[in-house]
């Protein structure tokens, strides 16, 4: 798999072995098909802000980082550190204050979450272009029962 880290391309070799990124070249996948797709473009054009200086992060590969973050099982906004950490992968990463501070602004600031539904959107006709509309579309879904209690003796509310 060849992944771009700073414009030039990476050879990662995926293997079973326990040894090195094994654990996250889905993730950079995932990565790759935000960029291929346009979406970590269309979240820094709907996330761009006038007056940053140099050097920082790009808005846009901020949230695509934190999406990644998730879907690789993080649950908190220091788990960033670990897709950070891959650096091969992923190339650099924002600091947890700087993940914040975007999060931030977009929770107080309504249109910015509707321009990143719009982003979304045109994301998800260029994939629908890209693919081809199939004739017919098998959603395959599978679940796993947990058992679980509430606390209350069974009960529940």
């Amino acid at each position: 798999m060849k992944v771009t880290h700073g414009g030039r391309q990476v050879t990662v070799e995926v293997t079973s072995d326990g040894e090195g990124l094994v654990s996250h070249a889905g993730s950079a996948l995932l990565a790759r098909v935000a960029d291929k797709t346009g979406l970590t473009r269309a979240l820094s054009a709907a996330l761009g802000e006038p007056g940053l200086r140099a050097g920082s992060h790009d808005r846009g590969r901020v949230i695509r980082d934190l999406a990644v973050m998730l879907a690789d099982g993080g649950d908190c906004l220091a788990d960033l550190g670990v897709v950070g950490d891959q650096s091969a992968l992923f190339g650099p990463v924002a600091s947890t204050s700087t993940a914040f501070r975007v999060i931030d602004r977009i929770a107080s600031t309504p249109s910015l979450r509707d321009a990143l539904r719009d982003a979304h959107a045109r994301a998800r006709e260029r994939v629908w272009e890209l693919a081809g509309v199939p004739e017919r579309l098998t959603i395959d879904l599978d679940a796993t029962l947990i058992g679980a209690h509430s606390g209350e003796g069974g009960r529940g509310r």
